[in-house]
């Protein structure tokens, strides 16, 4: 027998469900911050989900971009959450080009104007 799926979920429970997320409180930080859009609007962790909706969500820099399939709100195995969404992030980019950004240490200060001047370069600002 199985289980109806439900006609719409909250979004944070359904990210964590289909494992974009390790734990749901980090799913629900992650739309309190404003790290998540569903069909391009801000979501709170309270926003339901129904299938066909974008949802948008920026995890350590990159975004990931995934089409609700089914929602679901318990968290269910790795092969039935992969039927769950529908994956539409650009690919990530190559690491020569992450190995390029250049990066400052935290806490180093404000950039000199040469510093300055260098990333808006690379930029193309």
């Amino acid at each position: 027998m199985t289980t109806p799926t439900p006609e719409s979920a909250r979004v944070d429970s359904w990210m964590w469900a289909v494992r974009l997320f390790k734990t749901r409180s980090q799913s629900a930080d992650a739309c309190r911050s404003g790290h998540v859009r569903v069909n391009g609007a801000a979501a709170k962790a309270s926003v339901q989900v129904k299938p066909g909706d974008e949802v948008r969500v920026r995890i350590a820099g990159f975004e990931r971009v995934v089409v609700v399939v089914r929602p679901i709100a318990k968290r269910v195995g790795a092969p039935v959450a992969a039927e769950c969404m529908q994956d539409n992030s650009p690919p990530p980019p190559s690491p020569e080009l992450v190995a390029s950004i250049p990066r400052r240490d935290r806490g180093a200060g404000r950039p000199t104007k040469r510093e300055r001047r260098d990333m808006e370069k690379f930029r193309g600002q």
